[in-house]
């Protein structure tokens, strides 16, 4: 089980990411586009530098839902390796067989 504070941590940080958004993505839109002054688009890169860096989705750690683990995480289940073996052993995942031969 990962610290409550990791997860929590993590969790704002999806709001904040949620939050600001739009935001960063019009600045960015800015920042590339070429027809737009180059004083513009300098001002724009501070403003996206003065923006939260929480803000940013590559801060955003994938988790396990169940246990908080920060690694080992199958993006499709949203779980660890761990939880995904053990209720895949279960039966409780729809068309996920443990595999022997």
């Amino acid at each position: 089980m990962a610290k409550v504070s990791k997860i929590q941590r993590n969790k704002q940080r999806e709001e904040l990411v949620a939050l600001k958004a739009a935001r960063r993505a019009a600045l960015k839109a800015i920042i590339k586009d070429q027809s737009v002054s180059p004083e513009e688009r300098f001002q724009a890169v501070f403003k996206l530098a003065e923006m939260p860096r929480n803000s940013s989705k590559v801060r955003i750690r994938n988790r396990c839902e169940l246990t908080g683990r920060p690694r080992a995480t199958y993006r499709k289940f949203k779980l660890a390796r761990v939880m995904l073996r053990d209720l895949a052993s279960r039966g409780q995942i729809p068309g996920m067989v443990k595999s022997s031969w």
